[in-house]
Protein backbone atom coordinates (compact mmCIF):
# COMPACT_ATOMS: atom_id res chain seq x y z
CA UNK A 1 0.00 0.00 0.00
CA UNK A 2 1.40 3.24 -0.89
CA UNK A 3 0.86 6.48 0.47
CA UNK A 4 1.82 9.98 -0.76
CA UNK A 5 4.71 11.85 0.55
CA UNK A 6 3.98 14.53 3.74
CA UNK A 7 5.37 17.92 2.99
CA UNK A 8 5.51 17.78 7.09
CA UNK A 9 4.04 16.81 10.18
CA UNK A 10 1.88 18.71 12.88
CA UNK A 11 1.97 17.96 16.64
CA UNK A 12 -1.61 17.08 16.23
CA UNK A 13 -4.41 15.67 13.76
CA UNK A 14 -7.05 17.91 12.94
CA UNK A 15 -9.79 16.44 11.29
CA UNK A 16 -11.70 19.66 8.97
CA UNK A 17 -15.55 19.11 7.58
CA UNK A 18 -16.84 21.58 4.76
CA UNK A 19 -15.50 24.38 5.65
CA UNK A 20 -15.08 24.58 9.40
CA UNK A 21 -16.43 21.93 11.63
CA UNK A 22 -13.37 20.05 13.02
CA UNK A 23 -13.15 16.92 14.88
CA UNK A 24 -9.94 15.45 16.69
CA UNK A 25 -9.97 11.80 17.58
CA UNK A 26 -6.53 10.14 18.07
CA UNK A 27 -6.32 7.41 20.26
CA UNK A 28 -2.82 6.46 22.09
CA UNK A 29 -1.75 3.32 23.10
CA UNK A 30 -0.33 0.39 21.38
CA UNK A 31 -2.24 -2.53 20.18
CA UNK A 32 -5.30 -2.84 17.97
CA UNK A 33 -8.00 0.00 18.58
CA UNK A 34 -11.00 -2.08 18.78
CA UNK A 35 -13.53 -1.80 21.51
CA UNK A 36 -12.45 -4.27 23.32
CA UNK A 37 -9.39 -2.70 23.59
CA UNK A 38 -11.09 0.62 24.75
CA UNK A 39 -12.97 -0.78 27.41
CA UNK A 40 -10.45 -2.96 28.95
CA UNK A 41 -8.77 0.58 29.65
CA UNK A 42 -6.26 1.89 27.00
CA UNK A 43 -5.78 5.40 27.60
CA UNK A 44 -7.28 7.75 25.03
CA UNK A 45 -6.54 11.24 24.15
CA UNK A 46 -8.56 13.39 24.80
CA UNK A 47 -9.72 16.02 21.95
CA UNK A 48 -12.38 18.80 21.08
CA UNK A 49 -15.57 17.67 18.97
CA UNK A 50 -17.08 21.39 18.31
CA UNK A 51 -20.41 22.03 15.74
CA UNK A 52 -19.50 22.33 12.22
CA UNK A 53 -20.53 25.69 11.56
CA UNK A 54 -19.91 26.46 7.82
CA UNK A 55 -22.36 23.81 6.72
CA UNK A 56 -25.40 25.52 8.81
CA UNK A 57 -24.41 28.80 7.20
CA UNK A 58 -27.28 30.07 4.54
CA UNK A 59 -26.19 31.25 1.07
CA UNK A 60 -23.43 33.48 1.72
CA UNK A 61 -23.20 36.63 -0.28
CA UNK A 62 -20.70 37.47 -2.71
CA UNK A 63 -19.67 40.39 -0.89
CA UNK A 64 -19.12 39.11 2.54
CA UNK A 65 -17.46 35.91 1.48
CA UNK A 66 -14.16 36.77 1.98
CA UNK A 67 -14.49 37.99 5.68
CA UNK A 68 -16.57 34.98 6.62
CA UNK A 69 -13.87 32.44 5.15
CA UNK A 70 -11.46 34.17 7.06
CA UNK A 71 -13.37 33.81 10.49
CA UNK A 72 -14.10 30.07 9.57
CA UNK A 73 -10.75 29.77 9.04
CA UNK A 74 -9.84 31.05 12.35
CA UNK A 75 -12.39 29.03 13.82
CA UNK A 76 -10.20 25.82 12.66
CA UNK A 77 -7.32 27.89 14.00
CA UNK A 78 -8.61 27.95 17.44
CA UNK A 79 -9.27 23.77 17.69
CA UNK A 80 -5.97 22.88 16.89
CA UNK A 81 -4.49 25.13 19.34
CA UNK A 82 -7.35 24.11 22.14
CA UNK A 83 -5.99 20.29 20.57
CA UNK A 84 -2.32 20.86 21.27
CA UNK A 85 -3.22 22.68 24.74
CA UNK A 86 -4.46 19.05 25.60
CA UNK A 87 -1.49 17.24 24.46
CA UNK A 88 0.92 19.71 26.27
CA UNK A 89 -1.27 19.86 29.33
CA UNK A 90 -1.91 16.07 29.27
CA UNK A 91 -2.25 14.85 33.23
CA UNK A 92 -2.34 18.83 34.77
CA UNK A 93 -5.00 19.77 36.67
CA UNK A 94 -8.01 18.44 38.43
CA UNK A 95 -11.14 16.61 36.95
CA UNK A 96 -12.05 20.04 35.20
CA UNK A 97 -8.82 21.20 34.12
CA UNK A 98 -10.01 20.63 30.42
CA UNK A 99 -13.70 21.87 31.28
CA UNK A 100 -11.67 25.75 32.78
CA UNK A 101 -8.58 25.45 30.91
CA UNK A 102 -9.68 24.94 27.55
CA UNK A 103 -13.31 24.09 26.88
CA UNK A 104 -14.20 27.47 28.95
CA UNK A 105 -11.97 30.02 26.94
CA UNK A 106 -12.64 27.97 23.77
CA UNK A 107 -16.11 28.54 23.48
CA UNK A 108 -15.61 32.50 24.30
CA UNK A 109 -13.44 32.78 21.50
CA UNK A 110 -15.35 31.04 18.92
CA UNK A 111 -18.48 32.69 19.96
CA UNK A 112 -16.76 35.85 19.31
CA UNK A 113 -15.45 34.66 15.81
CA UNK A 114 -18.95 33.06 14.91
CA UNK A 115 -20.75 36.78 15.85
CA UNK A 116 -17.92 38.09 13.38
CA UNK A 117 -19.56 35.92 10.83
CA UNK A 118 -23.10 36.66 11.14
CA UNK A 119 -22.43 39.97 11.23
CA UNK A 120 -20.20 40.39 7.64
CA UNK A 121 -23.33 38.50 6.42
CA UNK A 122 -25.74 40.55 8.29
CA UNK A 123 -24.42 43.98 6.30
CA UNK A 124 -25.55 42.63 3.01
CA UNK A 125 -28.27 40.36 3.58
CA UNK A 126 -30.48 38.55 6.60
CA UNK A 127 -28.55 38.16 9.82
CA UNK A 128 -28.27 34.53 10.12
CA UNK A 129 -29.72 33.80 13.80
CA UNK A 130 -28.97 30.73 16.13
CA UNK A 131 -25.72 30.36 15.29
CA UNK A 132 -24.65 31.23 19.13
CA UNK A 133 -25.46 27.76 19.43
CA UNK A 134 -22.49 26.49 17.73
CA UNK A 135 -19.96 27.98 20.16
CA UNK A 136 -19.76 25.38 22.80
CA UNK A 137 -17.79 22.03 22.01
CA UNK A 138 -17.61 19.16 23.77
CA UNK A 139 -14.54 16.45 24.48
CA UNK A 140 -13.70 13.22 22.87
CA UNK A 141 -12.09 10.43 24.60
CA UNK A 142 -13.53 11.63 28.44
CA UNK A 143 -14.10 8.92 30.47
CA UNK A 144 -18.24 8.02 30.62
CA UNK A 145 -18.95 10.65 28.08
CA UNK A 146 -23.22 10.99 27.35
CA UNK A 147 -24.42 11.04 24.31
CA UNK A 148 -23.78 13.82 22.27
CA UNK A 149 -19.92 14.32 24.20
CA UNK A 150 -18.52 13.09 21.33
CA UNK A 151 -17.81 9.92 22.43
CA UNK A 152 -20.86 8.25 24.45
CA UNK A 153 -23.42 6.01 23.94
CA UNK A 154 -25.60 7.48 21.53
CA UNK A 155 -24.41 6.92 17.70
CA UNK A 156 -26.74 9.26 15.68
CA UNK A 157 -27.34 5.58 13.72
CA UNK A 158 -31.10 4.61 14.48
CA UNK A 159 -29.38 1.65 15.81
CA UNK A 160 -28.59 2.71 19.03
CA UNK A 161 -28.39 -0.06 22.31
CA UNK A 162 -25.19 -1.76 21.10
CA UNK A 163 -22.28 0.12 22.89
CA UNK A 164 -21.54 1.33 26.17
CA UNK A 165 -18.90 2.46 28.94
CA UNK A 166 -18.89 5.64 27.07
CA UNK A 167 -17.06 4.22 24.47
CA UNK A 168 -17.79 3.20 20.63
CA UNK A 169 -17.96 0.02 19.24
CA UNK A 170 -16.36 -0.69 16.26
CA UNK A 171 -18.78 -1.02 14.03
CA UNK A 172 -20.81 -2.31 11.52
CA UNK A 173 -22.45 -5.03 13.19
CA UNK A 174 -25.05 -7.32 11.77
CA UNK A 175 -27.74 -5.02 12.06
CA UNK A 176 -26.68 -2.75 10.03
CA UNK A 177 -26.74 -4.96 6.94
CA UNK A 178 -29.65 -5.86 4.70
CA UNK A 179 -30.31 -8.37 1.84
CA UNK A 180 -30.87 -6.39 -1.30
CA UNK A 181 -33.20 -8.80 -2.34
CA UNK A 182 -35.53 -7.29 0.55
CA UNK A 183 -35.25 -3.79 -0.74
CA UNK A 184 -38.03 -2.69 -3.28
CA UNK A 185 -37.27 -0.73 -6.26
CA UNK A 186 -37.32 2.48 -5.32
CA UNK A 187 -35.18 4.81 -8.30
CA UNK A 188 -36.67 7.16 -9.64
CA UNK A 189 -35.50 9.31 -12.48
CA UNK A 190 -36.82 12.67 -13.98
CA UNK A 191 -37.35 11.99 -17.76
CA UNK A 192 -35.07 13.82 -20.16
CA UNK A 193 -37.62 16.69 -21.71
CA UNK A 194 -36.78 18.39 -25.03
CA UNK A 195 -34.44 21.11 -25.06
CA UNK A 196 -33.06 18.39 -22.36
CA UNK A 197 -29.25 16.78 -22.51
CA UNK A 198 -29.25 12.85 -22.54
CA UNK A 199 -25.22 12.27 -23.72
CA UNK A 200 -22.56 11.14 -21.39
CA UNK A 201 -18.61 11.45 -21.31
CA UNK A 202 -17.29 9.38 -19.68
CA UNK A 203 -13.47 9.75 -18.05
CA UNK A 204 -11.35 6.65 -17.84
CA UNK A 205 -8.71 6.71 -14.63
CA UNK A 206 -8.67 3.62 -13.80
CA UNK A 207 -9.25 1.84 -10.40
CA UNK A 208 -6.12 2.89 -8.19
CA UNK A 209 -4.47 -0.19 -8.47
CA UNK A 210 -1.29 1.91 -8.12
CA UNK A 211 -1.95 2.45 -4.40
CA UNK A 212 -2.99 5.96 -4.10
CA UNK A 213 -4.26 6.51 -0.93
CA UNK A 214 -4.01 8.67 2.33
CA UNK A 215 -6.29 10.33 4.96
CA UNK A 216 -5.86 14.49 3.65
CA UNK A 217 -8.59 16.12 1.93
CA UNK A 218 -6.93 19.56 0.78
CA UNK A 219 -10.53 20.85 -0.46
CA UNK A 220 -12.08 20.55 3.13
CA UNK A 221 -8.74 20.62 4.97
CA UNK A 222 -6.08 22.37 3.08
CA UNK A 223 -2.13 22.37 4.43
CA UNK A 224 -3.38 19.43 7.09
CA UNK A 225 -2.19 15.97 7.37
CA UNK A 226 -4.65 13.76 8.01
CA UNK A 227 -7.59 15.96 8.00
CA UNK A 228 -10.68 13.29 6.59
CA UNK A 229 -9.27 10.99 9.62
CA UNK A 230 -9.96 8.17 6.83
CA UNK A 231 -8.16 6.95 3.92
CA UNK A 232 -9.31 7.86 0.67
CA UNK A 233 -9.09 6.32 -2.89
CA UNK A 234 -7.53 8.42 -5.54
CA UNK A 235 -7.58 8.19 -9.21
CA UNK A 236 -6.55 10.81 -11.82
CA UNK A 237 -4.29 13.45 -10.64
CA UNK A 238 -0.99 11.54 -9.09
CA UNK A 239 -0.23 14.14 -6.92
CA UNK A 240 -3.29 14.62 -4.72
CA UNK A 241 -2.63 15.10 -0.89
CA UNK A 242 -3.68 18.00 1.82
CA UNK A 243 -1.49 20.34 0.42
CA UNK A 244 -2.52 20.17 -3.66
CA UNK A 245 -3.35 23.58 -5.24
CA UNK A 246 -4.40 24.49 -8.34
CA UNK A 247 -0.58 25.16 -9.32
CA UNK A 248 0.44 21.44 -8.16
CA UNK A 249 -2.18 20.02 -9.83
CA UNK A 250 -1.75 21.21 -13.03
CA UNK A 251 1.65 20.46 -13.29
CA UNK A 252 1.33 16.95 -11.84
CA UNK A 253 0.58 13.10 -13.86
CA UNK A 254 -2.89 11.39 -14.14
CA UNK A 255 -4.11 8.15 -14.58
CA UNK A 256 -6.54 9.31 -16.61
CA UNK A 257 -7.16 9.18 -20.93
CA UNK A 258 -7.07 11.85 -22.80
CA UNK A 259 -4.66 14.10 -20.57
CA UNK A 260 -7.92 14.49 -17.57
CA UNK A 261 -5.22 15.63 -14.59
CA UNK A 262 -9.01 15.69 -12.44
CA UNK A 263 -8.44 14.09 -8.93
CA UNK A 264 -11.24 12.26 -7.97
CA UNK A 265 -11.31 10.57 -4.21
CA UNK A 266 -14.06 8.73 -2.20
CA UNK A 267 -13.18 6.93 0.94
CA UNK A 268 -11.70 3.32 0.82
CA UNK A 269 -13.66 0.12 1.74
CA UNK A 270 -12.40 -2.51 4.23
CA UNK A 271 -12.77 -6.02 4.86
CA UNK A 272 -12.10 -7.46 8.19
CA UNK A 273 -12.37 -10.67 10.22
CA UNK A 274 -12.58 -11.11 13.86
CA UNK A 275 -9.13 -12.83 13.06
CA UNK A 276 -7.39 -10.10 11.28
CA UNK A 277 -3.71 -9.34 12.60
CA UNK A 278 -3.64 -5.98 14.81
CA UNK A 279 -3.13 -2.81 12.99
CA UNK A 280 -1.24 0.16 14.72
CA UNK A 281 -0.90 2.63 12.08
CA UNK A 282 -2.92 5.99 12.50
CA UNK A 283 -5.91 4.28 10.52
CA UNK A 284 -6.13 1.99 13.43
CA UNK A 285 -6.36 4.73 16.10
CA UNK A 286 -9.15 6.35 14.13
CA UNK A 287 -11.10 2.96 14.04
CA UNK A 288 -10.70 2.72 10.50
CA UNK A 289 -9.37 -1.41 10.44
CA UNK A 290 -9.30 -3.92 8.17
CA UNK A 291 -7.85 -4.52 4.22
CA UNK A 292 -8.14 -1.94 1.88
CA UNK A 293 -10.37 -3.14 -1.09
CA UNK A 294 -9.00 -2.21 -4.87
CA UNK A 295 -12.40 -1.56 -6.39
CA UNK A 296 -12.93 -4.05 -9.13
CA UNK A 297 -14.58 -1.45 -11.53
CA UNK A 298 -14.85 2.53 -11.07
CA UNK A 299 -16.70 4.43 -13.96
CA UNK A 300 -16.16 8.03 -13.79
CA UNK A 301 -19.73 9.85 -16.13
CA UNK A 302 -20.22 13.06 -16.49
CA UNK A 303 -24.15 13.32 -17.76
CA UNK A 304 -26.56 15.62 -18.85
CA UNK A 305 -29.76 17.65 -17.04
CA UNK A 306 -32.79 16.54 -18.14
CA UNK A 307 -34.42 19.81 -18.96
CA UNK A 308 -31.51 21.79 -20.67
CA UNK A 309 -27.99 21.94 -22.43
CA UNK A 310 -25.03 22.08 -20.56
CA UNK A 311 -22.04 24.82 -20.32
CA UNK A 312 -18.66 24.18 -19.48
CA UNK A 313 -17.82 23.94 -15.96
CA UNK A 314 -14.81 25.95 -15.32
CA UNK A 315 -11.27 24.59 -14.66
CA UNK A 316 -10.23 24.05 -11.09
CA UNK A 317 -13.79 23.67 -9.77
CA UNK A 318 -14.11 22.09 -6.53
CA UNK A 319 -17.11 19.78 -6.24
CA UNK A 320 -18.22 17.54 -3.21
CA UNK A 321 -20.85 15.14 -2.45
CA UNK A 322 -22.58 13.57 0.84
CA UNK A 323 -21.55 14.02 4.17
CA UNK A 324 -19.09 12.31 5.42
CA UNK A 325 -20.81 13.74 9.41
CA UNK A 326 -24.39 12.96 8.04
CA UNK A 327 -25.08 9.95 10.96
CA UNK A 328 -24.63 13.27 13.64
CA UNK A 329 -25.55 16.33 11.12
CA UNK A 330 -28.67 14.09 10.00
CA UNK A 331 -29.49 13.27 6.35
CA UNK A 332 -30.02 16.84 5.21
CA UNK A 333 -26.43 16.49 2.71
CA UNK A 334 -26.16 12.60 2.41
CA UNK A 335 -26.28 11.47 -1.00
CA UNK A 336 -25.33 7.69 -0.18
CA UNK A 337 -26.29 4.84 -2.60
CA UNK A 338 -25.83 1.53 -2.04
CA UNK A 339 -27.07 -1.63 -4.53
CA UNK A 340 -25.98 -4.50 -6.02
CA UNK A 341 -24.95 -5.06 -9.37
CA UNK A 342 -28.08 -6.21 -11.44
CA UNK A 343 -30.23 -4.37 -8.41
CA UNK A 344 -30.04 -1.31 -9.67
CA UNK A 345 -33.40 -0.09 -9.78
CA UNK A 346 -33.07 -0.21 -5.35
CA UNK A 347 -30.83 1.47 -3.14
CA UNK A 348 -30.11 2.09 0.76
CA UNK A 349 -28.61 4.78 2.20
CA UNK A 350 -28.26 3.54 6.00
CA UNK A 351 -27.67 0.32 5.91
CA UNK A 352 -24.92 -2.20 3.86
CA UNK A 353 -26.89 -4.42 0.89
CA UNK A 354 -25.78 -8.36 1.35
CA UNK A 355 -25.58 -9.22 -2.18
CA UNK A 356 -26.20 -12.62 -3.91
CA UNK A 357 -23.70 -14.24 -5.35
CA UNK A 358 -22.50 -13.26 -8.57
CA UNK A 359 -23.38 -9.68 -7.80
CA UNK A 360 -21.04 -7.07 -7.55
CA UNK A 361 -21.74 -4.22 -4.33
CA UNK A 362 -21.67 -1.08 -5.59
CA UNK A 363 -21.70 2.57 -4.57
CA UNK A 364 -23.36 5.01 -6.88
CA UNK A 365 -22.11 9.11 -6.10
CA UNK A 366 -23.92 11.84 -7.88
CA UNK A 367 -22.36 15.27 -7.80
CA UNK A 368 -24.57 18.37 -7.70
CA UNK A 369 -24.88 20.07 -10.96
CA UNK A 370 -26.04 23.26 -11.18
CA UNK A 371 -23.68 26.07 -11.10
CA UNK A 372 -23.54 29.96 -10.22
CA UNK A 373 -21.96 30.82 -13.05
CA UNK A 374 -19.03 32.63 -11.17
CA UNK A 375 -16.71 30.31 -8.65
CA UNK A 376 -15.33 27.99 -8.22
CA UNK A 377 -15.91 27.10 -4.94
CA UNK A 378 -17.31 28.77 -1.66
CA UNK A 379 -16.99 29.16 2.25
CA UNK A 380 -19.01 25.70 2.72
CA UNK A 381 -17.86 24.27 -1.14
CA UNK A 382 -21.38 23.67 -1.76
CA UNK A 383 -22.91 27.24 -2.31
CA UNK A 384 -21.51 27.87 -5.79
CA UNK A 385 -22.79 24.84 -7.51
CA UNK A 386 -26.15 22.79 -5.83
CA UNK A 387 -28.07 19.68 -6.62
CA UNK A 388 -31.58 20.45 -9.47
CA UNK A 389 -34.34 20.01 -8.37
CA UNK A 390 -36.54 16.77 -8.38
CA UNK A 391 -37.87 17.32 -11.74
CA UNK A 392 -34.07 18.05 -13.19
CA UNK A 393 -34.82 21.76 -13.48
CA UNK A 394 -31.57 23.62 -11.82
CA UNK A 395 -32.71 26.32 -9.59
CA UNK A 396 -32.91 29.97 -10.76
CA UNK A 397 -29.79 32.03 -10.84
CA UNK A 398 -27.58 28.41 -11.56
CA UNK A 399 -26.95 27.00 -14.75
CA UNK A 400 -26.51 23.14 -15.56
CA UNK A 401 -23.11 21.70 -16.13
CA UNK A 402 -22.15 18.16 -16.72
CA UNK A 403 -23.07 15.75 -13.55
CA UNK A 404 -20.01 13.90 -12.04
CA UNK A 405 -21.51 10.44 -11.38
CA UNK A 406 -19.32 7.74 -9.72
CA UNK A 407 -19.60 4.03 -9.80
CA UNK A 408 -17.75 2.01 -7.40
CA UNK A 409 -18.06 -1.54 -7.65
CA UNK A 410 -16.46 -4.53 -5.35
CA UNK A 411 -16.15 -8.56 -5.74
CA UNK A 412 -17.32 -8.75 -2.39
CA UNK A 413 -20.23 -11.22 -1.24
CA UNK A 414 -20.82 -12.03 2.40
CA UNK A 415 -23.71 -14.06 4.37
CA UNK A 416 -25.44 -13.40 6.71
CA UNK A 417 -23.84 -15.85 8.79
CA UNK A 418 -20.22 -14.79 7.94
CA UNK A 419 -21.45 -10.70 9.08
CA UNK A 420 -22.82 -12.22 12.29
CA UNK A 421 -19.70 -13.68 13.17
CA UNK A 422 -18.01 -10.91 12.44
CA UNK A 423 -16.69 -11.31 9.12
CA UNK A 424 -17.88 -7.57 7.75
CA UNK A 425 -16.87 -5.07 5.21
CA UNK A 426 -17.13 -1.46 6.09
CA UNK A 427 -17.02 2.16 4.83
CA UNK A 428 -13.94 4.47 6.15
CA UNK A 429 -15.39 7.11 8.27
CA UNK A 430 -14.65 9.78 11.03
CA UNK A 431 -13.97 7.78 14.21
CA UNK A 432 -17.55 9.36 15.82
CA UNK A 433 -19.34 8.13 12.83
CA UNK A 434 -18.69 4.72 13.48
CA UNK A 435 -18.84 3.80 9.67
CA UNK A 436 -22.34 4.21 9.03
CA UNK A 437 -23.07 3.81 5.52
CA UNK A 438 -24.82 7.27 4.87
CA UNK A 439 -21.53 9.20 5.72
CA UNK A 440 -20.37 7.68 2.21
CA UNK A 441 -19.31 10.96 0.16
CA UNK A 442 -16.62 11.60 -2.83
CA UNK A 443 -14.90 15.07 -3.77
CA UNK A 444 -13.74 16.08 -7.23
CA UNK A 445 -11.40 18.88 -8.83
CA UNK A 446 -11.71 19.93 -12.26
CA UNK A 447 -8.45 19.67 -14.24
CA UNK A 448 -9.59 18.75 -17.75
CA UNK A 449 -7.73 20.67 -20.18
CA UNK A 450 -10.15 23.06 -21.95
CA UNK A 451 -10.39 21.45 -25.09
CA UNK A 452 -11.51 18.02 -23.00
CA UNK A 453 -13.98 20.14 -21.47
CA UNK A 454 -15.58 21.15 -24.35
CA UNK A 455 -14.96 18.12 -25.84
CA UNK A 456 -17.27 16.53 -22.92
CA UNK A 457 -20.13 18.96 -23.38
CA UNK A 458 -20.95 18.30 -26.68
CA UNK A 459 -21.07 14.41 -26.50
CA UNK A 460 -23.40 15.26 -23.76
CA UNK A 461 -25.44 18.06 -25.43
CA UNK A 462 -25.48 16.16 -28.40
CA UNK A 463 -26.80 12.71 -27.02
CA UNK A 464 -23.96 10.58 -27.62
CA UNK A 465 -21.95 8.69 -25.17
CA UNK A 466 -18.07 9.47 -25.61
Amino acid sequence: MRFARRPRAFLSTVALTAGGGVVLATLSGAGPATAASHSAGAPRALSVNCPDVASRLPAVPAKARAEVDRNLMQLNIQIQEANNRLVTSAGEGGPDFAQNAVLGPLRDKRLATINRIATAIGRVAERPAGLDALAACTLNGAPNAGAGQGGGTGNGMGNGGEQGNGEQQLRPVASDFIDIRRVRPNVRRPKVKRGGSRGTFTSRCGRNKNGHYNSDNFITAPGVVNGAHHTHDYVGNKSTDGFSTDESLARAGTTCKAGDKSTYFWPVLRLRSPNDPPQNDQSAADLNVGRIQVPASVKLEFRGNPRAKVTAMPRFMRVITGDAKAATNGPANARAAWTCSGFTDRVVTDKYPICPKGSRLTRILDFPSCWDGRNTDSANHRTHVVFPRANGACPRGTRPVPQLRMTISYKINLTKAQIRKGRVYALDSFPEQLHNPITDHGDFVNVMPRQLMRFAVFCINSGKRC
